[in-house]
């Protein structure tokens, strides 16, 4: 039988767990999290970041692996030879083809329909596909993307391949996801009626660094040099000017979604002309990528490097994609020492690029260490993709326990995540 003393000592212990447990239950309902969650996530980061800046730790592919992908790709580039010819011949008379002129577009258009939406704490990708379904006369709200998107709240990111599943598995409309655009892709369809996605870099006044946000493009206007966006953290109808558009938008390869009727496919297929077939646009990417490289220097020509890399993993080239992002990551170790500030050290949390290209060459150490540093950097690593990219990793190499501990981790921050699940099942381990 406890004494008095150790009695009331007993009691306050349990006491304090259930207020701990109801205060922890509390904290994780919705509502506690819009008005709460974000300052308590925000203080966690910069104790963190204050702890452990970010922005110095760099990652190091692994000389050995890169220089066996250099070899790899030296071995598969085919040597060119000339082939002698008797002599001059004429050239064949050729019938031209008449060439089809775009039909020309207005200056100005400004689309209207948009119900807009200011996100809640962390939910930039759910409401701005919220915002670009509303045009449609979708009457769902952000409340109702994210519940699919992204089931913890504390999920850092929802990529465009998760926006575009929403709308084919959620809705009645349609959706395309390309890269490589341009303001007169955005144009054309904004004056054919559809508003754009796009997927761009962010920065701004109170917040630690570059990051990634949406934003919905309903208008543009040529004699101003600016489009108008819906921006869900900044306001409603924000002017945008085209420079600032391609600068920040190059971060991300030019990505963009258009949402349209089915009904209206054909002409969305138009007016992607060349870029309606997918593996076109991935090679025309590339190649603007690299058009980028040679012309740029800095924070801009990292952004490019990494750009072809993605492209060149959407190819299946994996080998020249390793090499690409090689030469990214040479150029953010530079920026580490020259503008840390603006160095874009949160890329991992939004593209995963990087994990394909090493991984299906060979290179697990390094899709291990860049995992990691992924999640050691993040105040939270709430980063399904970098959990389930180091656990294929450690599967590969012969970890199973490491995979299976990596995978169920994957899945206490996204329920459900498909390629998790998928995996766990090949290990024979339960979720």
């Amino acid at each position: 039988m406890l004494r008095p003393r150790r009695r009331w000592v007993a009691l306050g212990c349990l006491t304090a767990i259930a207020l701990l447990g109801l205060l922890a239950a509390v904290y994780n309902l919705p509502f506690v999290q819009d008005r709460v969650g974000w300052r308590v996530s925000e203080l966690r980061a910069r104790i963190k970041y204050a702890l452990s800046p970010p922005e110095q730790a760099v990652f190091t592919p692994d000389p050995t692996l890169q220089a066996m992908v250099k070899t790899t790709l030296a071995a598969l580039t085919p040597t060119a030879t000339l082939t002698p010819t008797a002599g001059p011949t004429l050239p064949p008379t050729v019938t031209p083809t008449p060439t089809i002129e775009p039909t020309p577009i207005p200056s100005s258009v400004q689309l209207n329909g948009v119900r807009h939406e200011y996100q809640k704490w962390n939910n930039c990708g759910p409401a701005n596909l919220s915002m670009a379904l509303s045009f449609w006369g979708w009457q769902g709200d952000q409340r109702d993307t994210a519940a699919y998107l992204k089931p913890n709240p504390r999920d850092k990111n929802v990529m465009p391949y998760e926006m575009a599943g929403f709308v084919e598995d959620e809705t009645n409309f349609d959706v395309v996801v390309r890269i490589g655009g341009d303001l007169n892709l955005i144009k054309g369809f904004i004056a054919a009626g559809f508003p754009v996605i796009v997927e761009k870099g962010f920065e701004g006044e109170g917040f630690d660094g570059w990051m990634g946000h949406y934003e919905v493009i309903t208008g543009y206007d040529d004699v101003r040099q600016r489009v108008t966006a819906q921006d869900s953290y900044i306001m409603p109808d924000l002017p945008v000017s085209y420079a600032d558009l391609l600068t920040y938008w190059q971060a991300f390869n030019h990505t963009y979604l258009v949402i349209y009727p089915a009904d209206r496919e054909a002409e969305v297929m138009r007016l992607l002309g060349s870029q309606a077939d997918e593996a076109a646009n991935s090679q025309a990417a590339a190649e603007k990528a690299s058009e980028e490289i040679f012309a740029s220097t800095g924070r801009a020509q990292f952004f490019a490097w990494f750009n072809r890399g993605s492209s060149l993993v959407r190819l299946q080239d994996y080998a020249g994609a390793a090499q690409a992002f090689d030469e990214a990551y040479a150029i953010d170790a530079q920026l580490a020492v020259s503008d840390p500030e603006h160095r874009p050290w949160r890329m991992l949390w939004y593209q995963t690029g990087p994990y394909f290209a090493y991984f299906f060459t060979g290179r697990y150490g390094d899709v291990i260490s860049l995992a990691t540093q992924t999640l050691v950097n993040a105040s939270e690593p709430t980063l399904e993709e970098s959990w389930y990219w180091r656990a294929r990793a450690r599967a590969a190499i012969g970890d199973s326990a490491g995979a299976v501990d990596d995978l169920r981790t994957s899945l206490q921050y996204h329920e459900g995540f498909a390629p998790s699940l998928e995996l766990l099942q090949a290990l024979g381990a339960a979720p």
